[in-house]
């Protein structure tokens, strides 16, 4: 009886030693810490997670390093952390921020023709005019006005010379508000420049580069659109009816003409940004 204890005994102690060894030994068939010779092993700099927490299956995205094992390439005031990356990005934002300064047209703004009177409120503009006893509004933002270039030998892989790129052109959408003196709502028209130049036919001579998405009735002054208000959409709209309303905005200084200085004036002031967004970025990558 004692014997048989003492065998029992015995046996737990290898089978739990056998348990433990190869649980130890598990690590050692994980793909994560194969061999460099590996042809499927990852760069231990992108592998380096798997070491600080659960792995790809704990079901969350960990972390690339803890605090403790972040030391920053360089120290300076901010805190931040700066790298040798961070140096090369700096360094090419400073020939980039050269090279747009050198194609920059002039730092003043063009003016517009019309008496119309500018206001810039970040990315934003107005322009506004009086025409006896009404007043026209015209706003719009240079965000997003860049239209993309999608040309045949770009798709086909073929790449052109310096002086054959076109030149940057910004057509931002802009919106039109006639406001009446006396009146509660304002005559509110929402305008693009379409990829193509509009033409009502054949044999006209001047084609509209502009054109009118939607026409609404909203309260003066107010910033946004009501969407509780009709809107009257162009694209079923009678030809007549249409023509009409580009005589209104025609009569009021919204021509062609005005559309042709507006692009002017927004591709100065979108390549404006553009440079200071470049300077405010190579601040903020070297903490200046």
């Amino acid at each position: 009886m004692l014997k048989s204890v003492v065998r029992a005994v015995g046996a737990a102690v290898r089978l739990s030693s056998a348990t433990t060894s190869t649980a130890r030994a598990l690590p050692l068939s994980c793909p994560t810490l194969r061999s460099p010779s590996s042809a499927t092993t990852r760069p231990f700099t992108r592998s380096l997670w798997m070491l600080n927490n659960n792995g790809a299956s704990s079901g969350y995205r960990p972390k690339l390093f803890s605090s403790k094992m972040l030391n920053p390439s360089v120290s300076c005031g901010c805190g931040g952390l700066h790298t040798e990356g961070d140096k090369a990005f700096g360094d090419f934002l400073s020939d980039e921020i050269k090279e747009e300064r050198k194609i920059q047209k002039s730092k003043v703004l063009p003016k517009m023709s019309g008496g119309w009177e500018l206001e810039m409120t970040g990315t934003e503009a107005k322009l506004t005019r009086n025409v006896a006893g009404e007043k026209i509004t015209v706003t719009f933002n240079v965000n997003n006005s860049i239209p993309p270039n999608f040309e045949e030998e770009a798709e086909q892989g073929q790449q052109k010379s310096a002086e054959e790129e076109a030149d940057i052109v910004s057509t931002p959408n802009f919106v039109v508000e006639v406001t009446k003196q006396g009146a509660k709502h304002s005559l509110v028209f929402d305008c693009h420049f379409p990829e193509d130049e509009m033409s009502h036919g054949e044999g006209e001579e001047e084609s509209d580069i502009f054109a009118i998405r939607e026409v609404s009735f909203q309260p003066e002054g107010d910033l946004e659109w009501k969407e509780t208000s009709y809107t009257l959409n162009t694209d079923s709209l009678d030809w007549a009816l249409y023509d009409h309303l580009m005589d209104f905005l025609a009569d009021r200084g919204i021509d062609n003409t005005f559309a042709d200085e507006l692009t002017e004036l927004s591709t100065a002031v979108e390549h404006q940004e553009y440079i200071k967004f470049l300077e405010d970025l190579q601040g903020f990558i070297k903490c200046n």
